[in-house]
């Protein structure tokens, strides 16, 4: 059975930063491709960051680029999203996702497995 779960979130002063983890069991993340997702309340879902599975190479949205960074642990089966530079409009709950189908790396329906979300509040 394929379980991701995220941790690292929490609440963080604007220009802080956070380090999302997204640990993964019954499936491995070698050579998979890993989305970065968030969703603020009122709003759709929508993609963050990529981590290629064949190089390691990331993919982000316009509005977090220069400021978030994914990176990928394999002996660790874990991935993360270092988080810096923070700003209100970030608060959401983060998931990460495996299981690419194509489609575009930042597209949700292009995800199979999927975590259960970390709440990252940026506030003052």
């Amino acid at each position: 059975q394929v379980q991701l779960v995220e941790s690292g979130g929490g609440l963080v002063q604007p220009g802080g930063s956070l380090r999302l983890s997204c640990a993964a069991t019954g499936f491995p993340l070698d050579y998979k491709r890993i989305g970065w997702f968030r969703q603020a309340p009122g709003k759709e879902r929508e993609g963050v960051s990529s981590i290629s599975g064949s190089d390691g190479s990331t993919f982000n949205t316009d509005s977090v680029k220069g400021r978030f960074t994914g990176s990928r642990d394999n002996a660790k089966n874990t991935v993360y999203l270092q988080m810096n530079s923070l700003k209100p409009e970030d608060t959401a709950v983060y998931y990460c996702a495996t299981g690419y189908k194509g489609w575009g790396p930042l597209r949700p329906q292009s995800y199979t497995y999927w975590g259960q979300g970390t709440q990252v509040t940026v506030s003052s």
